[in-house]
């Protein structure tokens, strides 16, 4: 299976931006679609935004749209997110996931590979 690690994270004020950074091996990167998901203290694990094996195809919820940003760049086996507009309900561990299904899902159980995540917390 794919090794996922993530990277980015840290404490930013609010209206502030992060980029969070994932990187893959021990697969075939461009095989895998990618989802970043987000948990935050007391909450279940909850789909943020997704890509396609191709990344030309997004899905995001419909609160971060126009404010969160995926895109990866298959040759060098990464997968971003960038997050502009933040605010302190965004606080949250943040785990890239890697999925072989051809299209997106925002279902947890369909990716098999997970990162260690990434802890996100943005001060008001």
């Amino acid at each position: 299976q794919v090794q996922l690690v993530e990277s980015g994270g840290g404490l930013v004020q609010a209206g502030g931006s992060l980029r969070l950074s994932c990187v893959a091996s021990g697969g075939t990167f461009s095989r895998y679609s990618m989802g970043w998901f987000r948990q935050a203290p007391g909450k279940e694990r909850e789909f943020v935004v997704a890509i396609n094996q191709r990344g030309t195809y997004t899905y995001s919820v419909d609160s971060v749209k126009g404010r969160f940003t995926i895109f990866r760049d298959n040759a060098k086996n990464t997968v971003h997110l960038q997050m502009n507009s933040l605010n302190p309900e965004d606080t949250a561990v943040y785990y890239c996931a890697a999925s072989l299904t051809v299209t997106i899902q925002l279902r947890p159980g369909a990716y098999t590979s997970w990162g260690q995540g990434t802890q996100v917390t943005v001060s008001s």
